[in-house]
Formats: structure tokens, sequence, C-alpha cells
């Protein structure tokens, strides 16, 4: 069968949870984790979800097809792997950005119009439609293609659509800099401020920055943002000029929030990182699995932490399947195994050339954190507005609910062992998602 645009289809898989099969405009997504971790288009990828689904044959005509408008390079940048553009480096949280320049960090795609197309980080095209591009001058800038906050998949998507009229309806492309413009960042933003009104794109705009009045400024200006769905701020230093590097004189403000996961298994690492883990496989505790690769260091790939033991990650916010958005290790729990006495790890052999990566012991029974990272969730529709919050304490799974924006009540619920409150943390969880609540970041 095939599925209507913006139509889900749930198919039970290996998992507890069924997964979804989404067609967004022609591009079918699966929240399975062989279609999420492929490192291709959108439009490109598939899985056998989607094959028994839609059925073999349909899969691979759409597939050729997918194949067929992959973005080329432009001419004489065949052999480029990366577009030189100024990039950020993060805050380092203790730098006294005063005077600095705020602005959003869009959650989109980064763009660069070279004064006749649009190109990607890794040079590619984006064929955007002609109307898309009317307008737009003959010099270079530097930008987003943005369709809203928390529409990073669709913004990409569209964007690799390789001009698909309609799709591209609800896109913008913000401005943040002229990259050729002579001057500092102040000047290059006067230079596109008095050329923007003559180059009339309706689907173009320039991306407003203000003066950051203080570190707090730029913490409450953070909390603004991220609590209106936003990914975090981008900030610059006055007088600086544009150079197409990492550069100090801008950078990344996000927020991470953090979970405890339990290591589920090991992806094998690829170049310098052969022979040993190049990337975990963890579980939420809504039976959601994602990898986690960014943030190992080379003892922690050489030996990594056991499979059924506990780990905390950082990340930003978890995506619409559920799964962590960059994620990055940030160490086991403490007591790695709670419950549960640590399983003994045995001297391995010596590594032979091809030979798998480091093995785990023997994964350690069915565990729950004895305390978990508060879980923060809302549910708007109409008049009504109220908040669940949720975390276990040994093995008590409490729950917090009531009106958002007052204390609310608290329920206590008592189990027998760590299994039975996994369950039931789970089953809560499952049940509060498929009423419409949405998971947030805690208010503060």
């Amino acid at each position: 069968m095939d599925l209507e645009n913006g139509q889900i289809y749930e198919m039970q898989g290996s998992g507890k949870n069924p997964y979804k099969i989404k067609n967004v405009g022609g591009v079918y997504s699966c929240s399975c984790p062989a279609w999420l971790n492929q490192n291709m288009p959108s439009n490109a990828r598939t899985c056998k979800h989607i094959r028994k689904l839609r059925g073999d044959a349909v899969e691979e005509a759409r597939l050729a097809a997918a194949g067929t408008i992959a973005p080329p390079k432009p001419k004489g940048a065949e052999d480029k792997k990366e577009l030189p553009l100024l990039k950020g480096e993060p805050w380092n949280w203790e730098q006294d950005l005063t005077g600095w320049w705020l602005s959003e960090k869009l959650d989109g795609v980064r763009a660069y119009w070279d004064g006749k197309q649009f190109l990607s980080r890794g040079y590619n095209i984006y064929y955007a439609p002609d109307w898309f591009t009317a307008g737009l001058p003959d010099h270079p800038l530097d930008g987003e293609l943005w369709i809203g906050r928390k529409k990073f998949q669709e913004a990409s998507d569209v964007a690799r659509s390789q001009g698909q009229s309609e799709r591209w309806k609800p896109m913008k492309y913000l401005v943040f800099d002229a990259p050729d413009a002579k001057g500092p960042f102040e000047d290059r933003m006067k230079f596109l401020a008095d050329a923007h009104p003559s180059w009339k794109s309706p689907a173009t705009t320039l991306l407003e920055h203000v003066v950051c009045a203080s570190n707090k400024h730029l913490e409450t200006e953070l909390e603004r943002i991220i609590s209106l769905g936003g990914e975090g701020l981008m900030v610059r230093k006055p007088g600086s000029h544009y150079e197409r590097t990492r550069s100090s004189t801008i950078l990344k403000v996000k927020k991470f929030l953090d979970m405890e996961v339990i290591v589920t298994d090991y992806e094998p690492g690829e170049g310098r990182h052969a022979g040993r883990v190049g990337a975990l496989w963890v579980r939420l505790s809504s039976g959601v699995t994602c990898k986690v690769g960014t943030g190992l260091k080379d003892k922690d790939r050489d030996n990594p932490p056991a499979k059924g033991s506990i780990i905390t990650v950082k990340y930003q916010e978890l995506t619409e399947d559920g799964a962590l958005r960059f994620p990055v290790y940030v160490g086991p729990r403490p007591d790695g195994f709670p419950n549960a006495a640590p399983p003994t790890r045995k001297k391995e052999p010596e590594a032979k050339q091809g030979a798998d990566v480091p093995r785990s012991p023997t994964p350690a029974p069915a565990i729950v954190p004895s305390t978990t990272t508060k879980r923060y969730f809302e549910f708007v529709e109409g008049s009504s507005n109220k908040f669940w919050e949720v975390w276990t304490e040994g093995t008590e799974v409490v729950t917090q609910w009531g009106k958002t924006g007052t204390p609310g009540r608290e329920t206590r619920k008592s189990f027998a062992d760590a299994a039975k409150t996994q369950k039931e943390y789970d089953k809560l969880v499952a049940e509060k998602t498929s009423k419409g609540y949405v998971e947030k970041p805690r208010p503060a």
C-alpha cells in the first residue's frame, strides 16, 4: 500500500513499540534505527519496514528516481569536499560576551548563495525553484533555508527535493552575512540592510541581531528561544571579519539536556578506530534505541562501558521519533549496575585483524536507575493547558501533574523490583505520548 501525503502508518518490528512510517511529499521515513542511521539523503533511504509496506518493486523504482536527482557539485568543484564558510565554536559559558551581537541559531539547512545558486556545506547544489531565487543578488550571501522551529527534518527534505516547486512554498531564506562585502560585521549588516529592499524576493529576509547587554541577558534570551522551540543562539564579536574557517569570533550557545540510558550494543569503528568501538547503541526508558558516537575518548573505545550498564549522555532535544538529537557521551553512571553487582569482565584475547569490536560480559538483569532524570511533558488543546512530569526513585515511580504554571500534585507508586518499576515507567510515558502530551525542556 502507499500512504497519502502526511499519512503515518504504524508497523510492529522487533521492539516493544511499533515503528512509524511516514510519507511527506513522496519521501518515506521510518522511525526504526536502520532508517535513522543511514548516511544519505532522506529521499534515498529505505528499510525492511517500508519495503514490506510498499513492496520491493515500488521501493526500487523510488530509490532509482532518487539516485538520478542526487545533487551534483558545481562545475570546477567536483573534487572539493567542503565549501569554505565561517563556522562557530561552542561558548565556554564563562567568557564575557557583553557588546557582542546575538541572533537565533536557526534549526534549518545552511545554504550559501554564490550569486547564481544555493550550495550546501558539502559543495552540493540545492535546486531551488526559479520563483524562490528570483530577485536574489549576483553577489554571495550566507544564510539558512528554514521552515520553522523544530522543523529541521522537513527543511532538509525540501532542500534535497531538488526543485519540487510545491514543496518549497513554506521555505524561507534567512540571510545572516555577506561574505564578500568589505569591512567588519557591522558594515556588512548595513550593506545587507541597504540592499535587501531592492531584491524584491518574498522568500528572503534578514536575520535579526541585537546587542548583548550582559551574560545574564544572553542566558535570558537563550531560555526565551528554547521555550519557543528554538535551538539556541549565535553570538558575533563586534568588529569581526568574515573568515572562511572555524573562528572564535562567532560562538554557538546551546543548552543541552542530560539523560541516563542503557548500553545495548556496539558499532564497529572505522579508519583510525578500526578494531575498536566506533559508537554505542543505547536504549532510552521509552524503548527507543539510538546511536551515541560523539564524546567517546580513545580509552572508552578500547574499553567501552559494558552492555546492560547505564551511562549518562547529553543531548539537545528528542526528535519526532523519540530519539536523541546530537547525543554526546558523558560517562558511566558511578554505580554502573544499580540493584545488581556488575559482572566480571574477562580478559579478551588480543584482537586479530578483522576482529569484532570488544565484547561485553553477559548483560545484567533488567534494571532501572535508582533515580532517573525528570522528563517533562505538556498538553495543549483548546482551553486545556496541562503538564505531566515523571521520574523514578529506587523502585518508586513518581509523577507530578496539574495545570501548567501551578505546582501541581504528586503521586508515588512503589513496586517489588526494578523490572516492574521500569515497566510501569515505560507504560506511563507511552500512555501520555499517545494522548498528545509532548516532551519539552522543563521550565526554570
